[in-house]
């Protein structure tokens, strides 16, 4: 499980969103795929069910999109926007 730190705020934009950390007065932009995967952790949506709804919206195998969601996670982890509990 993982946990979005109290300190981030998140908008969209045209080409995805953004991330700003406010104790680090940091931005982290975001693709349009990253923008989608971000939504779902803000809403508590479980990972798996992120990757099959991705999987299934863009026709792309779920080991692929698992993959590529792994990722993510650990580039967002070792940014420290999201925290492992």
């Amino acid at each position: 499980m993982f946990m979005i730190p109290a300190n981030l705020r998140y908008a969209t934009n045209r080409d995805g969103a953004v991330i700003l950390d406010v104790s680090n007065n940091a931005i982290t932009p975001l693709n349009s795929t990253g923008a989608y995967i971000w939504q779902r952790l803000e809403r508590e949506v479980p990972l798996d069910d992120i990757i099959t709804e991705l999987a299934r919206e863009t026709d792309t195998d779920r080991e692929v999109v698992a993959a590529d969601v792994g990722r993510f996670m650990e580039n967002l982890k070792s940014q420290r926007l999201v925290l492992w509990a």
